[in-house]
Protein backbone atom coordinates (compact mmCIF):
# COMPACT_ATOMS: atom_id res chain seq x y z
CA UNK A 1 0.00 0.00 0.00
CA UNK A 2 1.60 3.25 -1.16
CA UNK A 3 0.34 6.81 -1.11
CA UNK A 4 1.66 9.18 -3.76
CA UNK A 5 4.05 10.74 -1.26
CA UNK A 6 5.52 7.35 -0.43
CA UNK A 7 5.67 6.38 -4.11
CA UNK A 8 7.51 9.59 -4.99
CA UNK A 9 10.37 8.60 -2.65
CA UNK A 10 11.00 5.53 -4.81
CA UNK A 11 11.20 7.47 -8.08
CA UNK A 12 14.75 8.04 -9.30
CA UNK A 13 14.04 10.67 -11.97
CA UNK A 14 14.10 14.09 -10.23
CA UNK A 15 11.63 15.58 -12.74
CA UNK A 16 9.06 12.84 -12.11
CA UNK A 17 9.66 12.85 -8.35
CA UNK A 18 9.14 16.59 -8.09
CA UNK A 19 5.90 16.49 -10.09
CA UNK A 20 4.45 13.54 -8.16
CA UNK A 21 5.18 15.21 -4.81
CA UNK A 22 3.04 18.18 -5.84
CA UNK A 23 -0.09 16.01 -5.98
CA UNK A 24 -0.37 15.26 -2.23
CA UNK A 25 0.74 18.79 -1.37
CA UNK A 26 -2.17 20.16 -3.42
CA UNK A 27 -4.87 17.78 -2.21
CA UNK A 28 -6.03 16.66 1.23
CA UNK A 29 -7.43 13.52 -0.44
CA UNK A 30 -4.17 12.55 -2.15
CA UNK A 31 -2.25 12.91 1.11
CA UNK A 32 -4.03 9.83 2.44
CA UNK A 33 -5.42 7.85 -0.51
CA UNK A 34 -3.38 4.66 -1.12
CA UNK A 35 -2.98 3.19 -4.60
CA UNK A 36 -2.29 -0.27 -5.95
CA UNK A 37 -1.34 -1.41 -9.43
CA UNK A 38 -3.83 -3.07 -11.75
CA UNK A 39 -2.97 -5.20 -14.76
CA UNK A 40 -5.35 -4.45 -17.60
CA UNK A 41 -8.03 -1.85 -18.10
CA UNK A 42 -10.14 -2.76 -15.07
CA UNK A 43 -10.01 -4.46 -11.68
CA UNK A 44 -12.54 -7.21 -10.96
CA UNK A 45 -13.35 -8.24 -7.40
CA UNK A 46 -16.09 -9.50 -5.11
CA UNK A 47 -17.54 -7.20 -2.46
CA UNK A 48 -18.91 -8.65 0.75
CA UNK A 49 -22.62 -7.93 1.23
CA UNK A 50 -23.97 -10.49 3.72
CA UNK A 51 -22.08 -12.75 6.12
CA UNK A 52 -23.06 -16.43 6.42
CA UNK A 53 -25.09 -17.54 9.45
CA UNK A 54 -23.56 -18.95 12.63
CA UNK A 55 -25.51 -20.62 15.46
CA UNK A 56 -25.18 -22.85 18.51
CA UNK A 57 -26.45 -26.45 18.25
CA UNK A 58 -27.36 -29.25 20.58
CA UNK A 59 -26.22 -32.88 20.62
CA UNK A 60 -27.43 -34.83 17.56
CA UNK A 61 -28.65 -31.62 15.92
CA UNK A 62 -27.34 -30.11 12.72
CA UNK A 63 -26.74 -26.58 11.49
CA UNK A 64 -29.08 -24.72 9.19
CA UNK A 65 -27.31 -24.25 5.88
CA UNK A 66 -26.32 -20.64 5.32
CA UNK A 67 -24.11 -18.99 2.71
CA UNK A 68 -22.70 -15.49 2.65
CA UNK A 69 -23.43 -13.14 -0.21
CA UNK A 70 -20.78 -11.44 -2.34
CA UNK A 71 -21.48 -9.18 -5.29
CA UNK A 72 -19.06 -9.07 -8.23
CA UNK A 73 -17.76 -5.59 -9.00
CA UNK A 74 -15.64 -4.01 -11.72
CA UNK A 75 -13.61 -0.82 -11.33
CA UNK A 76 -12.33 0.49 -14.68
CA UNK A 77 -9.28 2.68 -15.11
CA UNK A 78 -9.39 6.13 -16.69
CA UNK A 79 -6.75 8.26 -18.41
CA UNK A 80 -6.09 11.67 -16.85
CA UNK A 81 -3.36 14.16 -17.60
CA UNK A 82 -2.08 16.88 -19.88
CA UNK A 83 0.97 18.38 -21.53
CA UNK A 84 2.87 21.22 -19.90
CA UNK A 85 4.19 23.58 -22.58
CA UNK A 86 6.70 26.42 -22.33
CA UNK A 87 7.44 28.65 -25.32
CA UNK A 88 11.14 28.56 -26.20
CA UNK A 89 11.03 32.33 -26.57
CA UNK A 90 10.19 32.65 -22.85
CA UNK A 91 13.15 30.44 -21.99
CA UNK A 92 15.42 32.50 -24.20
CA UNK A 93 14.33 35.83 -22.73
CA UNK A 94 13.49 34.96 -19.08
CA UNK A 95 15.98 32.43 -17.81
CA UNK A 96 17.11 28.83 -17.57
CA UNK A 97 14.96 26.22 -19.27
CA UNK A 98 14.75 23.90 -16.26
CA UNK A 99 13.77 26.65 -13.82
CA UNK A 100 11.00 27.97 -16.07
CA UNK A 101 9.73 24.53 -17.03
CA UNK A 102 9.52 23.48 -13.38
CA UNK A 103 7.11 26.36 -12.75
CA UNK A 104 4.82 25.34 -15.61
CA UNK A 105 5.08 21.64 -14.72
CA UNK A 106 4.10 22.43 -11.12
CA UNK A 107 1.06 24.36 -12.32
CA UNK A 108 -0.02 21.44 -14.52
CA UNK A 109 0.50 18.97 -11.67
CA UNK A 110 -1.53 21.10 -9.25
CA UNK A 111 -4.37 21.33 -11.80
CA UNK A 112 -4.32 17.54 -12.19
CA UNK A 113 -4.36 17.00 -8.42
CA UNK A 114 -7.35 19.31 -8.00
CA UNK A 115 -9.14 17.60 -10.89
CA UNK A 116 -8.67 14.19 -9.24
CA UNK A 117 -9.86 15.63 -5.91
CA UNK A 118 -13.03 17.01 -7.47
CA UNK A 119 -13.73 13.67 -9.12
CA UNK A 120 -13.12 11.84 -5.83
CA UNK A 121 -16.26 13.53 -4.53
CA UNK A 122 -18.23 14.70 -7.57
CA UNK A 123 -17.25 12.38 -10.43
CA UNK A 124 -20.20 11.08 -12.46
CA UNK A 125 -19.42 8.44 -15.08
CA UNK A 126 -22.96 8.64 -16.47
CA UNK A 127 -22.46 12.35 -17.16
CA UNK A 128 -18.89 11.96 -18.48
CA UNK A 129 -17.83 8.42 -19.51
CA UNK A 130 -14.16 9.46 -19.33
CA UNK A 131 -14.22 9.94 -15.54
CA UNK A 132 -14.77 7.66 -12.56
CA UNK A 133 -17.71 7.89 -10.16
CA UNK A 134 -17.01 9.87 -7.01
CA UNK A 135 -18.29 9.28 -3.49
CA UNK A 136 -21.43 11.35 -4.04
CA UNK A 137 -22.57 8.85 -6.68
CA UNK A 138 -21.34 5.77 -4.83
CA UNK A 139 -22.66 6.33 -1.31
CA UNK A 140 -26.31 5.31 -0.95
CA UNK A 141 -28.63 3.72 1.61
CA UNK A 142 -27.38 3.83 5.19
CA UNK A 143 -24.10 5.43 4.05
CA UNK A 144 -25.94 8.54 2.84
CA UNK A 145 -27.09 10.32 5.98
CA UNK A 146 -29.48 13.26 5.86
CA UNK A 147 -28.76 16.08 8.30
CA UNK A 148 -32.53 16.57 8.58
CA UNK A 149 -35.63 17.27 6.54
CA UNK A 150 -35.88 21.03 6.88
CA UNK A 151 -36.53 23.05 3.74
CA UNK A 152 -33.29 24.86 2.90
CA UNK A 153 -31.09 22.44 4.85
CA UNK A 154 -30.21 21.84 8.50
CA UNK A 155 -27.62 23.23 10.88
CA UNK A 156 -24.64 21.04 11.75
CA UNK A 157 -24.45 19.51 15.23
CA UNK A 158 -21.82 17.35 16.92
CA UNK A 159 -24.43 14.59 17.20
CA UNK A 160 -24.63 14.55 13.39
CA UNK A 161 -20.86 14.20 13.15
CA UNK A 162 -20.93 11.32 15.64
CA UNK A 163 -23.59 9.53 13.59
CA UNK A 164 -21.48 10.04 10.46
CA UNK A 165 -18.38 8.62 12.16
CA UNK A 166 -20.27 5.60 13.45
CA UNK A 167 -21.49 4.80 9.93
CA UNK A 168 -17.93 3.88 8.90
CA UNK A 169 -16.87 0.43 10.02
CA UNK A 170 -13.76 0.64 12.16
CA UNK A 171 -13.99 4.44 12.25
CA UNK A 172 -12.85 6.84 9.53
CA UNK A 173 -9.28 7.94 8.93
CA UNK A 174 -10.27 11.44 7.76
CA UNK A 175 -13.28 13.77 7.76
CA UNK A 176 -13.50 15.82 4.55
CA UNK A 177 -15.36 19.14 4.49
CA UNK A 178 -15.07 22.70 3.23
CA UNK A 179 -13.45 25.51 5.23
CA UNK A 180 -16.75 26.90 6.48
CA UNK A 181 -17.74 23.53 7.95
CA UNK A 182 -14.30 23.20 9.55
CA UNK A 183 -14.85 26.53 11.30
CA UNK A 184 -18.32 25.44 12.43
CA UNK A 185 -16.98 22.21 13.89
CA UNK A 186 -14.43 24.20 15.89
CA UNK A 187 -17.17 26.56 17.08
CA UNK A 188 -19.36 23.64 18.18
CA UNK A 189 -16.45 22.08 20.05
CA UNK A 190 -15.74 25.33 21.91
CA UNK A 191 -19.44 25.80 22.68
CA UNK A 192 -19.47 22.33 24.23
CA UNK A 193 -16.66 23.39 26.56
CA UNK A 194 -14.08 21.22 24.86
CA UNK A 195 -10.66 22.18 23.58
CA UNK A 196 -10.15 22.15 19.84
CA UNK A 197 -7.93 19.32 18.66
CA UNK A 198 -4.98 19.37 16.28
CA UNK A 199 -2.99 16.56 14.70
CA UNK A 200 -0.10 16.45 12.23
CA UNK A 201 -0.75 15.76 8.57
CA UNK A 202 1.66 13.73 6.41
CA UNK A 203 3.88 16.80 5.95
CA UNK A 204 4.05 17.53 9.68
CA UNK A 205 1.69 20.50 9.44
CA UNK A 206 -0.81 21.03 12.26
CA UNK A 207 -4.43 20.62 11.16
CA UNK A 208 -7.73 20.51 13.02
CA UNK A 209 -9.27 17.24 14.17
CA UNK A 210 -12.50 16.01 15.74
CA UNK A 211 -12.57 12.97 18.06
CA UNK A 212 -8.96 12.40 17.08
CA UNK A 213 -9.86 12.19 13.39
CA UNK A 214 -8.02 14.62 11.06
CA UNK A 215 -10.17 17.14 9.21
CA UNK A 216 -9.16 17.37 5.57
CA UNK A 217 -10.19 20.74 4.16
CA UNK A 218 -11.42 20.58 0.57
CA UNK A 219 -11.13 23.92 -1.19
CA UNK A 220 -11.42 24.83 -4.88
CA UNK A 221 -10.94 23.00 -8.17
CA UNK A 222 -8.53 24.12 -10.87
CA UNK A 223 -11.07 26.68 -12.13
CA UNK A 224 -11.52 28.32 -8.74
CA UNK A 225 -14.91 26.75 -7.98
CA UNK A 226 -15.64 25.20 -4.58
CA UNK A 227 -15.51 21.40 -4.71
CA UNK A 228 -17.90 21.01 -1.76
CA UNK A 229 -20.08 24.12 -2.20
CA UNK A 230 -23.33 25.13 -0.54
CA UNK A 231 -25.28 24.38 -3.72
CA UNK A 232 -26.35 20.78 -3.14
CA UNK A 233 -30.01 19.75 -2.96
CA UNK A 234 -31.52 19.67 0.52
CA UNK A 235 -33.20 16.45 1.75
CA UNK A 236 -36.12 18.61 2.91
CA UNK A 237 -36.42 20.54 -0.36
CA UNK A 238 -36.24 24.28 -0.88
CA UNK A 239 -33.53 26.24 -2.67
CA UNK A 240 -30.39 24.12 -3.08
CA UNK A 241 -28.12 25.54 -0.37
CA UNK A 242 -26.47 22.60 1.38
CA UNK A 243 -23.06 20.97 1.51
CA UNK A 244 -21.77 17.53 2.53
CA UNK A 245 -19.23 16.15 4.98
CA UNK A 246 -17.54 12.84 4.18
CA UNK A 247 -16.02 10.26 6.52
CA UNK A 248 -13.58 7.90 4.81
CA UNK A 249 -11.52 4.89 5.85
CA UNK A 250 -8.64 3.99 3.56
CA UNK A 251 -7.25 0.56 2.77
CA UNK A 252 -6.01 -1.13 -0.39
CA UNK A 253 -8.59 -3.50 -1.91
CA UNK A 254 -10.55 -3.58 1.35
CA UNK A 255 -11.76 -0.03 2.12
CA UNK A 256 -11.34 3.08 -0.07
CA UNK A 257 -8.31 3.15 -2.34
CA UNK A 258 -7.08 4.29 -5.70
CA UNK A 259 -6.13 2.10 -8.63
CA UNK A 260 -3.45 2.80 -11.20
CA UNK A 261 -1.65 1.19 -14.12
CA UNK A 262 2.00 1.22 -13.14
CA UNK A 263 2.13 4.64 -11.51
CA UNK A 264 2.12 8.18 -12.82
CA UNK A 265 4.07 9.00 -15.99
CA UNK A 266 6.08 12.23 -16.16
CA UNK A 267 7.89 12.32 -19.50
CA UNK A 268 10.21 15.03 -20.80
CA UNK A 269 9.20 15.35 -24.47
CA UNK A 270 11.94 17.90 -25.14
CA UNK A 271 11.64 20.73 -27.68
CA UNK A 272 8.71 20.20 -30.02
CA UNK A 273 8.89 22.93 -32.66
CA UNK A 274 8.48 26.09 -30.57
CA UNK A 275 7.59 24.55 -27.18
CA UNK A 276 9.40 22.59 -24.48
CA UNK A 277 6.89 19.93 -23.43
CA UNK A 278 6.35 17.64 -20.43
CA UNK A 279 3.69 14.93 -20.51
CA UNK A 280 1.94 14.25 -17.21
CA UNK A 281 -0.38 11.26 -17.52
CA UNK A 282 -2.01 8.98 -14.97
CA UNK A 283 -4.10 5.91 -15.75
CA UNK A 284 -6.07 5.72 -12.54
CA UNK A 285 -9.37 4.94 -10.87
CA UNK A 286 -11.14 4.72 -7.53
CA UNK A 287 -12.58 1.81 -5.59
CA UNK A 288 -14.83 1.55 -2.53
CA UNK A 289 -14.23 -2.07 -1.57
CA UNK A 290 -16.43 -2.32 1.52
CA UNK A 291 -20.04 -1.11 1.80
CA UNK A 292 -19.23 0.73 5.05
CA UNK A 293 -15.82 2.13 4.13
CA UNK A 294 -17.18 5.66 3.74
CA UNK A 295 -20.25 7.73 4.59
CA UNK A 296 -21.71 11.08 3.59
CA UNK A 297 -23.61 13.56 5.73
CA UNK A 298 -25.61 15.76 3.35
CA UNK A 299 -28.10 18.57 3.68
CA UNK A 300 -25.92 20.76 5.95
CA UNK A 301 -26.61 24.45 5.48
CA UNK A 302 -24.38 27.46 6.08
CA UNK A 303 -25.91 28.69 9.33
Amino acid sequence: MLTLLEAAKLVQDPLARGVIEIFPRSSAVLQYLPFFDVNGQAYKYNREETLPGIAFRGINESYVESTGVVNPQVEPLFIMGGISKVDRALVKTQGKVNDLRSIYDAMKAKAAALTFTKNFFKGDNADDPNEFDGLEERLTGSQKIAAGDTSGGDTLTLDMLDILIDAVQGGPDVLFMNKTMRRKVNKLIRAAGQATETVSDVFGRQINAYAGIPIGVIEEDKDGNAILPFTEDNPGGGTAASTSIYAVKFGVAEKVSGLQAGGMDVLDLGLNRTFYETLIEWICGLGVFHPKAAARLHGVKNA
